[in-house]
């Protein structure tokens, strides 16, 4: 089977990587792809968000299937331009339709759709230009902190905590002015929820599903979760609190009656749904709906996942998952994120990352890298993530750890705290 892989940062290569495994796997190619992906298969010099480019590359290569690892081509409607084309109807694309992958791309959208299907959630108001007073009047009725959120996509940097309600309504007034361009011409108000985050994972045909290893991740730039939101500094799994009470809660409260929406009000979606959750004292909440896998929790999980992920997305299309068992890894998967000097805020590229090769014991899965005049080189704000096994939590942890010290390159920077807040 001819595959070709969207996407180029440490999520598609964890995807590469067990793509690759796979012996139904002919060929994998890689749009646009990065340093890593290059050892896995053919990187091709074509956008992930290319539409016009991507079917030409299809109808020439003989593609078989086409795996969309970032939210972006999801949300801009690719699954739907495949299905409009004659010459490429037939090649199946894992990840929703446009109208489905609102669930990621709008906060409002997920919102209204949790509400319909009884979906645990925050309280929350959608605010534009329209009803600012309304939506400050929301802001004063809850209790610090206040939470703002950013309708459409800001790569993981619309979402913002604040302490003070003077600040709150002076963010408000600044996201609907344009702080975060279009997507936050409506801002999501929501109920802050206290508790523990972690990202539960399924793979979907719209009606059947399978679940995934869960796991959480790591946001904030700085040790013991402080400083500004980032697109992520590790992640580690499998998650102490998701045990089997929490995690059927999960299922029977949040998965199944997600599925049962998207069934019902006959949402096109194959692909992979992932829920933020929030633990409230071993109750499970939904914070977000993304339309694609996470990043960097797809770097822990594809090493705990013991299935042929071919053989899953091939279950997909063909509606047989419910014929699918998961296999679990029952170690330990950690991933510890390297970023450029400066990430989250501004950073060069361009620098030289040398003593890759001296890494042993761990699953390097290259984020923002690119080949330069033979050299590999810094290509973006997180890097490379190094990902371990471990019979326990510590040993991953320790492997990944060693190993990211042993990494060089102009300004590097990453967490050693990760999994800090786990038993």
């Amino acid at each position: 089977m001819n595959i070709l892989l969207l996407g180029s940062g440490g999520r598609e290569h964890a995807l590469a990587w067990k793509i690759a495994q796979s012996p139904k796997t002919s060929r994998l190619y890689i749009a646009p792809g990065n340093a890593g992906t290059a050892s896995l298969g053919d990187n091709i010099a074509i956008s992930a968000e290319d539409f016009n480019a991507i079917g030409d590359f299809v109808r020439h290569n003989c593609i078989d299937m086409v795996v969309v690892g970032p939210e972006a081509p999801l949300v801009e409607g690719i699954t739907d331009f495949f299905a409009s084309e004659p010459t490429l109807a037939h090649t199946p694309v894992i990840g929703p339709s446009k109208y489905g992958a609102q669930l990621e791309g709008s906060k409002e959208f997920a919102k209204k759709f949790m509400m319909r299907n009884n979906i645990p959630t925050a309280k929350y108001l959608s605010v534009n230009q329209n009803n600012i007073e309304e939506g400050k009047a929301f802001l004063r009725s809850l209790e610090a902190p206040y939470v703002l959120k950013a309708d459409g996509l800001a790569s993981g940097k619309g979402v913002l905590i604040l302490q003070d309600i003077e600040e709150a309504e002076k963010e408000l007034g600044e996201m609907l002015n344009g702080k975060f361009g279009d997507a936050s011409a409506t801002v999501v108000i929501e109920e802050f929820l206290s508790g523990i985050e972690c990202s539960v994972f399924a793979l979907t045909d719209g009606s059947k599903y399978v679940i995934l290893p869960e796991a959480k991740d790591y946001k904030r730039i700085g040790e013991g979760d402080t400083g500004l939101n980032t697109g992520g500094m590790g992640s580690i799994s499998p998650v102490s609190f998701a045990d089997t009470i929490f995690m059927k809660k999960v299922e029977d409260r949040i998965i199944k009656p997600t599925i049962k929406g998207l069934h019902h009000e006959k949402i096109n979606y194959k692909g992979f749904v992932f829920f933020g959750l929030i633990n409230v004292e071993g109750e499970p909440f939904v914070i977000e709906y993304n339309a694609r896998m996470g990043d960097p929790e797809t770097e822990s999980v594809m090493l705990r996942l013991q299935n042929d992920i071919v053989e899953l997305f091939e279950a997909t299309i063909n509606g047989t998952l419910d014929k699918q068992v998961i296999r679990k890894d029952p170690r330990y998967a950690v991933s510890v994120m390297l970023v450029s000097g400066g990430y989250p805020g501004s950073y060069k590229k361009g620098e030289e990352i040398t003593k890759l090769e001296s890494v042993t014991d761990s699953v390097v899965f290259h984020a923002g890298t690119a080949i330069k005049e033979g050299r590999i080189v810094t290509n973006g704000g997180r890097v490379i993530s190094v990902s371990s096994y471990g019979k326990t939590k510590s040993e991953a942890l320790a492997k990944s750890f060693e190993n990211a010290n042993k990494i060089s390159y102009k300004g590097k920077y990453f967490r050693s705290d990760i999994g800090f807040d786990l038993k």
